[in-house]
């Protein structure tokens, strides 16, 4: 069998010498043949077709522990490993554009928010919470103040206790004196009250919660979503989800294994990738989003035993035909249990509102 140096090899896999020392180092690509005397190594062009794969993969930012796992599957299975890698890029460089926009309007100072001055915009709220027609108790809890809107799904023996731990935790921001905060600052509360409520459930065995909450700054909603509780926005007459449910069927979904049509009664619909109180010590990074409010929006906040029940269609049509959030969440609670009730429901509706 006719041996290629290492630099011939390099050369014809458009990869450079170190970088095939180190591959071989990690036993990613190991040379056909080392030489017991000078360690010089010497690769056959068999091993070409690898060797470029692992450039190709390079080249699109996987990580060399992944690229192993590309390389040692069947096409089939490798195709679908490059699938769900994309799927998970894709949602990275959603978050960072969305991250990179709300530094440059920061920067541009644009958007500080004083909460001392008076808002233009108000919000008029309703909440409530059901135990369906099945469960025997509500491990849902539902919040909505002045400033603060919140969704939580507790789950396990302890689910009520975590559900209102994770709401408890942000209702400290709600009531934080009037002072100048910036959006970033808003944003990074957000995420120590999450931190907070995780270690809270953490302590609550076999039990954790989802949680979905927006904090009202007098012109702005800044989101925190873990978890498949759910937020959406009917503005202009169109119904919008806002959040991206944290579940095992909808990172099928995003790697385009799984339809949304087949997610929606797949067994495993409910296994949860990201919750409070689940995963140990440290908190599953939470989503945290800045919202331009509107007036004329409508928000709803709501548990997944709303969204996994009633379609959506249905939903927007209650939001769309209540006159005010008490009697849209009613709507919205009656909706789930004439669908049988199946599990614990909770709702919060704002309406943003000029003053």
């Amino acid at each position: 069998m006719e041996l290629l140096t290492i630099g011939a090899f390099a050369r014809a896999a458009r990869l450079s010498a170190k970088a095939l020392r180190r591959y071989d180092d990690l036993g990613l690509l190991p040379p056909a043949h080392t030489d017991p005397y000078s360690g010089y190594r010497y690769y056959s062009e068999a091993q070409l077709e690898r060797a470029r794969l692992v450039a190709w993969l390079r080249r699109i930012g996987m990580p060399l522990a992944r690229i192993g796992e590309v390389c040692d599957a069947d096409a089939s299975a490798a195709a679908g490993l490059v699938r769900a890698y994309w799927g998970q890029v894709e949602a990275e460089t959603e978050a960072r554009r969305e991250l990179a926009t709300f530094l440059i309007d920061r920067l541009m100072e644009r958007e500080t928010t004083d909460m001392s001055t008076a808002p233009t915009l108000g919000i008029r709220y309703a909440a409530l919470s059901d135990a369906g027609l099945v469960r025997a108790s509500n491990q849902d809890t539902a919040y909505a103040g002045s400033r603060l809107l919140a969704v939580a799904d507790g789950y396990g023996s302890g689910g009520m206790s975590a559900s209102e731990a994770a709401v408890n935790a942000l209702k400290v921001l709600e009531t934080a004196g009037a002072k100048a905060v910036r959006a970033g600052d808003l944003l990074n509360a957000l995420g120590d009250a999450v931190d907070a409520a995780h270690r809270e459930a953490a302590g609550l065995e076999d039990s954790g919660s989802t949680l979905t909450a927006m904090l009202w700054t007098g012109s702005q909603l800044a989101l925190v979503h873990i978890g498949d509780s759910r937020a959406y926005v009917l503005r202009g007459g169109a119904l919008f989800q806002i959040t991206h449910d944290h579940t095992m069927v909808q990172s099928m979904v995003d790697e385009g294994t799984l339809t949304a049509e087949e997610a929606r009664s797949h067994p495993q619909r409910a296994l949860l990738l990201r919750a409070l109180g689940a995963g140990g010590a440290a908190a599953p990074a939470p989503d945290l989003k800045l919202y331009d409010a509107e007036a004329g929006d409508r928000y709803l906040l709501c548990s997944d035993g709303l969204s996994a029940v009633v379609a959506e269609g249905d939903v927007e049509r209650a939001l769309r035909g209540a006159a005010d959030p008490e009697g849209a969440v009613r709507d919205l609670i009656a909706l789930a249990r004439e669908e049988g009730g199946p599990d614990n429901v909770a709702c919060v509706v704002a309406d943003v509102v000029p003053l």
